[in-house]
């Protein structure tokens, strides 16, 4: 496994993220994890080099944060970086910030999270977010100030220009920041423009591809192939995790290529489509 170290951060991350937003389940249609599933695949990372963990408080209505704790409770804590999230996007009458904090570290087994985040800040949570009155902002600074929480950041999925407004108002409190990023399009979401907004505020980021893989910004494909452009072991055990993750990547070293694949394979389903058309046309005149 690779690492990174980052400007705002001490200790190093590892490259890939095992993010816990989607796990195999007991029963289709709901939210119960199968933790012996679950297990082989956070073993399988951590066992390989993998020491960020990404939950939050609203995956799979709670039960993430619980399944994780069991999990990662057998290792040493400071073999692991745990990330969790405060569910203030969530719509409610009332925000109680202390009482889900004291849940959360109770529910994941830990004393602290190396990595805590304002979960998806957006055009309706970014009000709740930077209202004073719910005191949510101070309340996790605090928690910083008494060791509960290493560092603070947010997720977001906003435009530009509430980004702009939020990182206003308590950028010089954010440590980090987690996007969404297709790295086959740099324009959705407004993600080149967020990342470029984040390094004027001097805040590090990672990138969120698919709902449960974790990347870091500096990774590129040729980290992960020899010299004869043969994936590495470090390759073969995104595959296991994640099988279609390839399907999700632009990379500099193989991103002409898997364009022109594209566009090939796009033609001959046209083409397809056509001739299949054509003889249906054919029959009817017959």
């Amino acid at each position: 496994m690779k690492y990174s170290e980052f400007s705002n951060i001490n200790g190093k991350v590892s490259k890939l993220g095992f993010g816990l937003m989607r796990l195999p389940k007991l029963y289709e249609g709901k939210e119960d994890i199968d933790f012996k599933e679950a297990e082989k695949l956070v073993d399988l990372a951590y066992q390989n080099g993998v020491n960020y963990f990404d939950t939050a408080y609203v995956y799979h209505a709670g039960k993430s944060e619980t399944v994780l704790g069991g999990i990662l409770k057998k290792y040493p804590r400071d073999s692991f970086l745990l990330a969790d999230k405060y569910p203030g996007h969530q719509i409610c009458d009332t925000y109680t910030p202390a009482e889900t904090f004291k849940e959360q570290l109770e529910r994941c087994q830990v004393d602290y999270f190396d990595y805590y985040l304002l979960h998806n800040i957006n055009e309706n949570s970014a009000k709740v977010y930077m209202d004073d009155k719910w005191g949510i902002l101070d309340y996790f600074k605090e928690q910083k100030k008494l060791g509960k929480i290493k560092h603070l950041g947010f997720s977001c999925h906003c435009s530009v220009e509430l980004l702009k407004e939020f990182l206003d108002y308590c950028g010089d409190s954010m440590e980090f920041c987690q996007i969404q990023l297709n790295y086959l399009d740099w324009t959705l979401q407004d993600a080149k423009a967020k990342v470029e907004l984040l390094q004027k505020y001097n805040i590090d980021y990672n990138v969120e591809t698919l709902g449960e893989l974790l990347i870091n910004i500096d990774w590129v494909m040729t980290d992960y192939l020899d010299g004869n452009d043969n994936p590495t072991d470090d390759f073969r055990i995104i595959e296991r995790l994640y099988p279609s993750f390839f399907l999700n990547i632009d990379t500099q070293h193989v991103g002409g290529v898997a364009k022109w694949i594209a566009i090939l394979l796009v033609a001959f389903m046209a083409v397809g489509f056509v001739l299949l058309a054509l003889d249906r046309i054919g029959k009817k005149k017959t």
